[in-house]
């Protein structure tokens, strides 16, 4: 019996990856590389000296996914891919709209087929837009602001009158807050295309001298410096409440919503702070216009993911700041011109370490 990780080559993905594959779980990863390196899976196979499938597929082929379940007895989902680039989405709603809502349509129309009715969907605290105080609970108004959080907030109800249509699913949504950091080995992280649309790779390229400053949108919000205030969450600690709602779904039917953050919120600039304490180099920045929707606070109230998933996020700013800079550090160029790094990696004194390594990857 194996787990399905749609999207299982992205920054959550293969992170979440690593965390399944330690549990004791079978992973079958699904992914079309739009934003993401197959490169990623390799070294998810380095850390964890376990064997997976890898299928390159788009969940918008109904017939290559279709074949992904006809070959592995699938128990349940894990469904990441999709396109997240908000300011893109405001650019090509179709796209988003399309590529999001019907590869999501598609998989559950293939998952009914095949009996599988256990997933866990990535959502986004966008689902929120701008709210009203904080912290942030999961009982919140949902209005989303842009194309790509409507397109989390579509699914969320899509999945929820699936279940009201047949009460054997078990669905759980998690609404993620902000997601930074990467694995303690440095061998994975967050490697966005062009200039990042996260504050975090920012960051980090500047320091590595990829960028030359950073961009900082608004500072006149009502928050300690003037900037935004967000909850960032270790990207282990956030992958680690995956299994823990993998777990939940396969004890119970429904569908319900989970918050996952720290529960406290750190403002831009005291996050380049922490950054700069931690890893001893300056940021550079520079004040720009702030982005039309952006809120000015948001950070959550991760009560109900401890009380009814038993996970809480254990990793400190400092943490995330470090576990940050050792992947970009050792990865400047993030996934591409690696072939010293592995050198190094598959050595004979660190491959021993590691355990035996096969990969395999099926079309």
């Amino acid at each position: 019996m194996a787990v399905l990780i749609t999207g299982g080559a992205g920054y959550i993905g293969s992170h979440t990856c690593i965390e399944l594959l330690n549990a004791g779980y079978e992973i079958v990863v699904v992914d079309n590389y739009i934003n993401s390196k197959q490169e990623s899976l390799k070294r998810v196979g380095i850390i964890t000296g376990k064997d997976f499938k890898i299928y390159n597929v788009d969940l918008l082929d109904a017939v290559g996914l279709e074949n992904v379940f006809v070959e592995n007895n699938i128990e349940a989902v894990i469904h990441f891919a999709g396109l997240k680039a908000v300011g893109e989405s405001v650019i090509l709603p179709l796209w988003y709209y399309h590529n999001n809502i019907t590869s999501t349509v598609i998989l559950c129309n293939i998952m009914k087929r095949f009996d599988v009715k256990n997933l866990v969907f990535s959502s986004s605290a966008t689902v929120y837009g701008i709210p009203d105080r904080f912290p942030v609970s999961e009982g919140f108004p949902l209005r989303a602001m842009n194309p790509y959080g409507r397109t989390k907030l579509m699914i969320e109800e899509i999945l929820r009158d699936l279940y009201e249509s047949d009460h054997s699913w078990s669905i759980a949504l998690l609404r993620y807050f902000n997601p930074i950091g990467a694995h303690g080995s440095g061998l994975i992280g967050e490697d966005p295309n062009g200039i990042p649309n996260n504050l975090m790779p920012f960051i980090t390229q500047v320091a590595v001298g990829k960028l030359n400053e950073l961009s900082v949108y608004g500072n006149n919000y009502p928050t300690i410096d003037g900037t935004g205030v967000r909850d960032y969450i270790h990207v282990v600690d956030l992958a680690a409440g995956h299994v823990r709602a993998l777990e939940k779904v396969s004890k119970f039917t429904g569908v319900d919503a989970f918050n996952l953050g720290t529960g406290k919120g750190y403002s831009v600039l005291e996050l380049v702070s922490a950054f700069e304490k931690a890893i001893g180099i300056n940021i550079p920045f520079k004040i720009v216009n702030p982005r039309p929707g952006d809120a000015p606070i948001c950070f959550a109230d991760p009560s109900k993911a401890k009380r009814e998933l038993g996970w809480v996020a254990e990793k400190d700013i400092e943490e995330m700041c470090e576990d940050s800079w050792r992947w970009q550090a050792n990865n400047p160029n993030g996934y591409n011109n690696h072939s010293e790094l592995l050198a190094e990696i598959e050595s004979p004194r660190l491959l021993k370490n590691s355990g035996d390594f096969l990969f395999n990857r099926v079309h």
